[in-house]
């Protein structure tokens, strides 16, 4: 489910941690979905920042397939979806 959304709004997302947590702080994202299979130490600051905000997180199962969902050949840890 989460991975149609990241296809679907392709021109809309943040891919990465980094750069998720920079939009998160500028109130520009609407949902975060975050791979179960990535380092906990790498996304926890997402996921904490998120809840602080009330701003809904998904999961999904691999960063790999994540990475793909967002058209790179790499895995993603996080993706945030913009407003």
């Amino acid at each position: 489910m989460s991975y149609e959304k990241v296809t679907q709004a392709k021109n809309g997302i943040i891919i990465g941690t980094k750069q998720a947590l920079k939009a998160l702080r500028e109130n520009r994202v609407k949902e975060v979905i975050i791979a179960e299979d990535a380092d906990v130490r790498v996304t926890n600051k997402v996921l904490t920042l998120a809840e602080e905000l009330d701003v809904p997180v998904y999961p999904v199962d691999s960063m790999k397939k994540l990475g793909q969902a967002c058209g790179i050949e790499v895995g993603a840890s996080a993706v945030a979806i913009k407003r």
